[in-house]
């Protein structure tokens, strides 16, 4: 029996890149629907859990994408709300990669150093990599502080972490180099997420960093988000400290993405978020 996976995405277009992935992760046939919303993918969930066998149903599964994190997050809630006992598929929400990407950068800096009782420091951190990382480092135990242009900007996405995961995560204004440095004066673990081509350190903020133990930067458009580190660093030793790039981790986000993209067919069960894609991450790490 065919493997089917239902891309549902809240974007005008369904990704080309979920889609590649999907079929690198072992489906066997990926159906795109775009401008799903909660209002709409009744009928659709209908389809997905009504037309094979229960022992056949673990053959479809649902991938839950598009750019807003937020709209995924409806949509993923509203997609459950149509299963019911024996009537249910696999489903798995990745909003703009948001899950796979933040797993695969905590788990890489949990490979390089202890994360409990660590200070983290989240650049350019409002976005939904910033926010997912944010709560998998407190969840590990680290004290994790997010920075942003505006301090109401870091609090909204503090606010909007604590009440998703539970943790309480620090907000910071810094919207130049010098409060950029000055907020990560007592970090052990620097994580950036800024949009892509804005240098938001030097490299004389960080070369000489008494405390700091691992770098670790999503950007990988020219310039890339930390000065005097390479996208394609892995895991390497620089003036002390531990790099991950964009690229150097971007190989286990892919391989995470591969492998969850599997597991959803193990059962008809699985329900992939942020929390068990991180345990498969450190897993894969």
């Amino acid at each position: 029996m065919k493997k089917l996976l239902f891309q549902f995405d809240t974007d005008a277009h369904a990704s080309t890149f979920d889609t590649v992935v999907a079929y690198d992760g072992g489906a066997d046939h990926v159906i795109g629907h775009a401008n799903v919303s909660p209002d709409n993918v009744g009928g659709l969930v209908d389809g997905c859990i009504f037309t094979r066998a229960p022992k056949d149903k673990k053959n479809t599964a649902i991938f839950i994408g598009g750019s807003n994190m937020a709209a995924g997050e409806a949509l993923f809630k509203a997609v459950q709300k149509q299963f019911f006992p024996g009537f249910q598929v696999s489903v798995m929400l990745d909003s703009n990669g948001s899950n796979t990407t933040a797993a695969a950068a905590v788990a890489k800096i949990a490979s390089s150093t202890r994360l409990a009782g660590k200070q983290a420091v989240i650049l350019a951190g409002t976005g939904p990599v910033g926010q997912r990382a944010a709560a998998m480092l407190a969840l590990e135990g680290a004290s994790v502080t997010i920075t942003s242009r505006t301090l109401a900007n870091a609090e909204q996405a503090c606010a909007a972490v604590k009440q998703r995961f539970g943790v309480e995560i620090n907000a910071v204004a810094a919207p130049d180099f010098d409060s950029r440095a000055a907020a990560i004066a007592n970090a052990n673990i620097i994580l950036a997420t800024g949009a892509a081509g804005i240098e938001l350190l030097k490299p004389e903020h960080w070369q000489n960093h008494p405390h700091l133990e691992v770098i670790a930067d999503a950007n990988a458009t020219p310039p890339v988000g930390i000065g005097g580190t390479n996208m394609m660093d892995k895991g390497e030793l620089r003036e002390g400290k531990i790099v991950w790039g964009a690229i150097g981790f971007g190989a286990l986000k892919l391989a995470l993405h591969r492998a969850c993209i599997g597991k959803l067919f193990d059962s008809n069960k699985q329900v992939f978020d942020a929390e068990i894609i991180f345990e498969l991450a450190k897993q894969m790490a």
